[in-house]
């Protein structure tokens, strides 16, 4: 009997920290090959390791001064891929931080650091 129970709970376990790694991680993002260029748009592309509610889903642009300003974001060709449209920007330090809802509801924030270059 003792036996029986110690195995049920090691099943709740093992099936609990299975839970633990449902959230949407960025596995790539496209500014990995290119940094955005001085005053020209560019359209970056994240890759989560699960599926996205876009509508629930924020990314925002962190400027200095930590000014943020909500971006338009959209559904990328594959399945976890959001495509973040960037504006026009200034040389300098920026990040990107997202707020992006799993399919199974877990939140997960996060910053992306990245320059602009000449």
């Amino acid at each position: 009997m003792k036996q029986l129970l110690q195995i049920n709970l090691l099943l709740l376990t093992l099936g609990s920290v299975g839970n633990l790694y449902a959230h949407a991680v960025v596995t790539d993002h496209s500014l990995k090959i290119e940094q955005p260029k001085a005053n020209q748009a560019k359209k970056v592309e994240l890759t989560f390791n699960s599926k996205i509610e876009l509508g629930l889903s924020q990314v925002y642009l962190v400027s200095k001064g930590d000014k943020h300003t909500l971006l338009t974001i959209s559904k990328g060709v594959k399945q976890g891929n959001v495509v973040v449209d960037i504006p026009p920007l200034s040389l300098g330090e920026y990040a990107l931080r997202y707020k992006i809802f799993a399919a199974d509801g877990h939140l997960t924030e996060d910053l992306i650091h990245f320059s602009v270059t000449p």
